[in-house]
């Protein structure tokens, strides 16, 4: 099956609310909102539609101006999967319909791993989920409890995702390395492809001790069974915007790509 093939749709959930950066989806960068820069990235995919899925009237209207399909969602959501549940309900979705979750704090993500996620998801008939991962080549990212890892089957499907440092090498890990000996540990990328079917079913799923344990909503899936499949990227993807210093880093990044001055 051929990316053409893989029919889609792209979901952006847009929260005004940001404990480090209040109304992070409207930051200007090169002169306009982040959700616009990523909702044009959506765009550029294969996806069949694309939708801005927010809970604030200001994102909306921010968006309309460019045209974008708007779902007005709750603002009582806890997590982006609850909220596209919601869209996938709204939209009438069949149960085998593809969604893929593009967060909208990632105004540089390639659209090339927006299609990549939504085919590995439609090769895969009993996997539920998809996602993307990246080798890990350096001793302080594989160890930094912000990053999520990854450690996946031979036929690709995820065992588990934690922020601890997973493999663990025995003898390697005694104490921390300098260096890493291999590429045998991979990042998890957090862009997901859902079928419609699991995001109705996960609203009814209980949350889990893993979950709660390591604050990874991706456990409640795995711990209650359901299959998630876990490409290798097929591209780099940029780092999306946390801090003022990754908002800093991007304005200067499309400043310089576009001839002008970041604001």
């Amino acid at each position: 099956m051929s990316v053409a093939e893989t029919e889609f749709i792209a979901v952006v959930p847009a929260r005004y609310g940001s404990s480090r950066l209040p109304g992070k989806p409207l930051l200007d960068i090169a002169g306009e909102p982040m959700i616009a820069h990523v909702w044009r990235r959506a765009c550029q995919s294969q996806a069949s539609r694309v939708v801005v899925a927010t809970d604030d009237s200001r994102i909306r209207e921010a968006m309309l101006p460019y045209g974008a399909d708007i779902v007005m969602t709750r603002s009582d959501h806890p997590s982006g999967t609850d909220r596209l549940a919601e869209v996938a309900a709204h939209l009438g979705l069949s149960d085998d319909a593809l969604v893929v979750n593009v967060q909208g704090d990632e105004p540089l993500i390639p659209p090339v791993l927006i299609n990549q996620v939504a085919m590995r998801l439609a090769e895969d008939p009993d996997a539920a989920i998809a996602t993307l991962a990246e080798p890990i080549g350096d001793v302080d990212t594989l160890f930094n409890a912000n990053v999520v890892k990854v450690v996946r089957s031979l036929q690709g499907r995820a065992l588990y995702f934690s922020r601890a440092p997973i493999p663990w090498d025995r003898e390697q890990f005694k104490t921390q390395p300098a260096l890493l000996a291999t590429d045998a540990w991979l990042r998890h990328i957090g862009i997901y492809a859902y079928r419609a079917s699991f995001l109705a079913a996960y609203r009814e799923l209980v949350p889990s001790s893993l979950e709660q344990l390591e604050q990874l909503e991706q456990l409640r899936a795995l711990q209650h069974g359901y299959v998630i499949q876990v490409a290798l990227a097929s591209t780099i993807n940029p780092p999306g915007v946390d801090t003022p210093e990754d908002l800093a880093r991007v304005r200067a990044l499309l400043a310089s790509e576009n001839g002008g001055e970041s604001k």
